[in-house]
């Protein structure tokens, strides 16, 4: 190819394609989208693209369900629900809530938009993910760790004791990462539960909000969904017949061919140029 023809190429800032690497409208997967309980989207979270689609599918969920639709979000622990429910009634500054809800550094190009179309619209926002630091206790000492937490640090965490397939590919990809691909590696096997942990934990609070009859846009590092295991495993075992949804977020040179290690990770999958310039 010339470099005046590559000049000439379209330059789309996404394409988006189904499980079985087949290219889908954003319409016909919104309708889909609509039909679920849950939509677990997966991001990488320094993607500008995802972080939009999220704002975008958001809007477009909340206009087909009003009054019936939620946010869910990793990036806020559940031990700062009440800060969040007061900025989202407009009852403290944005300044204040933003320094007593321990945002993640890049919530401000990220996540605000999601969250200030949220109050504007008045639609619930729940914090999904444990307080970090219960997630350290487990990382250093597994999840026996947690045998010793109190009664008002259970509410911030799903209900013990937490079930760990370790047979899971997610987590035995996991266990190699960090050196490990056979059990018996006690510190690999602690780094997995506590990524569990949290699986569990956000699981747990997502099915409170589906018990009351709600539907669920879920924010989420693209780890947490992938392949329909993470958040999904553990919504499929407090409720077998879910409806739920997933999105995932990959890069990739050539946007006309999903690569077929990507094939089957989501339902749906936003393939973004590799090139594209990252929040942080």
């Amino acid at each position: 190819m010339t470099a005046a023809s590559a000049q000439d190429k379209d330059k789309p800032a996404y394409r988006l394609f189904n499980k079985k690497g087949r290219h889908i409208g954003y319409s016909k997967m919104l309708k889909e989208l609509r039909e679920a309980d849950v939509v677990l989207f997966g991001e990488q979270h320094n993607d500008p693209i995802a972080h939009w689609l999220q704002l975008e599918v958001a809007k477009d969920l909340n206009q087909a369900s009003p009054g019936r639709f939620v946010i869910g979000a990793e990036m806020f622990e559940a031990d700062v629900q009440l800060v969040l429910n007061e900025y989202m009634a407009g009852q403290v500054p944005e300044a204040n809530f933003e320094q007593e809800s321990r945002p993640w550094p890049n919530y401000k190009t990220d996540y605000r938009p999601v969250l200030r179309y949220a109050r504007e619209k008045k639609i619930p926002v729940v914090a999904t993910n444990v307080p970090r630091r219960y997630a350290a206790m487990v990382s250093g000492g597994g999840l026996k760790a947690l045998d010793t937490v109190s009664e008002d640090a259970k509410h911030y965490i799903a209900p013990l004791p937490i079930q760990v397939d370790m047979e899971l590919p997610g987590y035995k990809g996991m266990l190699s990462m960090f050196g490990s691909s056979t059990h018996g590696n006690t510190k690999s096997e602690h780094v997995v539960q506590a990524q569990a942990l949290k699986d569990a934990t956000m699981a747990h609070f997502i099915l409170q909000q589906v018990a009351q009859g709600k539907q669920v846009l879920h924010l989420n590092g693209a780890y947490h969904s992938d392949n329909f295991e993470g958040i999904g495993w553990y919504l499929r075992q407090g409720k077998p017949t879910i409806r739920t949804r997933t999105i995932t977020t990959v890069l990739q040179d050539d946007l006309e061919k999903l690569a077929q290690d990507h094939c089957g990770k989501a339902d749906y999958i936003i393939v973004v140029p590799t090139g594209m310039t990252r929040t942080f």
